[in-house]
């Protein structure tokens, strides 16, 4: 893509009421824009950036034997009531409407009734389970407090499986799989080594839930990691009993701020109880799925990475996510400049690398070089009458202070 035809530009100031650091970044970058508290929309870098992050979770969910469907956000009150999550006074975020005929409707909070519901048409017997069904589906959620950028919003697309299982054993082996999926996630976004597997409250479900926690000081969460075992306790259940039963030290625990950027948990009959998904065991037993619930949220993922892998310059984007991979400037005016930079331009392209070439007329290199470091792409290629006189083009990498210059002919070694 060449820059100049790109419709959105960087900015030098975000909105004076916005605090967050990754909404800032972004902002200012061009990736996403403001629409009101809690809202953003995602502008043609930013959407980038969240579907790399959501084609990494989808590669791992089917991995793990996810079958992908999209259910619908508006939600009868009828799906919710058997479950006592209809009423404020039960689920006080919820956002809801009326049709013309006075039917009562939600904008779906959750997935977890909807999805029982429409397994009913396909679970009777032992052989339909298990099975693992997930999404990505636009959540609804009136959020008292919305101060976060774009990690905790109104509205926000979520990826969510659900596992159903002929009993807890089975569920437990998907589960434990499950784990290491979202681990593998989260290395591949670039925040694995700062992303620790937290043991939490399971609520009425199970001892423990468990999340997956980012070290950072813009994270609403207190957890205490034990960085040897790679694994930590949220504050809501550190107790002694539960530090003894897991095996851990106070000694050995570090209190740290922390977001997080996904969790499991399992919800065993409760929903399949309520609303009547069961299934014909072998010696022909009416028996009720287990299921368990699997959520990550992309875009508070991308909202995270930005926040602890970023400068007092900008983003620094890991390759997996970032919108490209390369980021081309031509510096000048000069035409052998400009066509050396044009050519550059197509080798790339023909090699399937991913480059925004900043080709734009009347821009100085300073604030060529100022929107390259806030963009965050992970390589920097600068073509101009200077790099050519020594020998190419110089290329720096956006995590590194210093650049070199190679010949045009070892560029694509180079990057790869």
């Amino acid at each position: 893509m060449k820059q100049s035809q790109l419709f959105t530009k960087t900015k030098k100031e975000s909105p004076a009421d916005e605090v967050a650091k990754n909404a800032e970044l972004l902002i200012k970058g061009g990736f996403v824009e403001k629409v009101m508290a809690g809202v953003y929309g995602y502008l043609p870098l930013g959407l980038r950036v969240l579907k790399k992050i959501e084609n990494i979770i989808r590669e791992e969910m089917n991995a793990i034997g996810g079958q992908e469907i999209t259910l619908t956000a508006l939600q009868e009150k009828s799906t919710w009531e058997p479950t006592n999550q209809w009423a404020d006074d039960q689920v006080d975020v919820w956002f809801k409407t009326k049709l013309k005929n006075e039917t009562e409707l939600g904008l779906g909070v959750t997935h977890e009734a909807p999805m029982t519901i429409m397994m009913k048409d396909f679970v009777q017997s032992y052989r339909d389970l298990p099975r693992y069904v997930y999404q990505f589906q636009t959540k609804f959620r009136n959020e008292t407090r919305a101060k976060s950028g774009i990690m905790r919003t109104r509205e926000f697309v979520m990826k969510d499986l659900y596992s159903f299982s002929k009993d807890e054993a089975e569920h437990n082996e998907f589960y434990e799989r499950s784990k290491v999926a979202y681990k593998n996630i989260f290395n591949r976004t670039g925040i694995g080594h700062l992303t620790y597997m937290t043991f939490a409250s399971g609520g009425m479900f199970s001892k423990f839930s468990h999340e997956f926690q980012t070290i950072t000081g813009a994270g609403e969460d207190t957890i205490y990691v034990d960085e040897s075992k790679g694994i930590a306790i949220n504050k809501e259940v550190y107790t002694d009993e539960i530090i003894e039963s897991l095996g851990l030290s106070k000694d050995t625990l570090v209190e740290n701020r922390a977001v997080e950027v996904g969790n499991i948990f399992t919800l065993g009959t409760r929903f399949s109880d309520a609303l009547g998904l069961k299934y014909q065991t072998e010696t022909g037993e009416s028996k009720s799925a287990f299921m368990g619930s699997y959520g990550i949220g992309p875009a508070r993922l991308m909202g995270t990475v930005v926040e602890v892998l970023s400068d007092d310059r900008g983003i620094i984007w890991p390759e997996s996510i970032a919108p490209f991979r390369v980021h081309l400037l031509v510096l000048g005016d000069s035409e052998d400049a400009r066509a050396q930079a044009e050519n550059l331009y197509q080798i790339l392209n023909k090699n399937n690398v991913e480059v925004l070439f900043d080709d734009r007329s009347g821009v100085s290199a300073g604030e060529k070089f100022a929107d390259a470091d806030l963009i965050g792409i992970p390589y920097r290629l600068v073509v101009s009458d200077r790099s050519i006189k020594d020998g190419g083009v110089e290329i720096k990498k956006r995590n590194e202070e210093k650049g070199s210059v190679v010949a045009f002919s070892e560029v694509i070694e180079k990057i790869k």
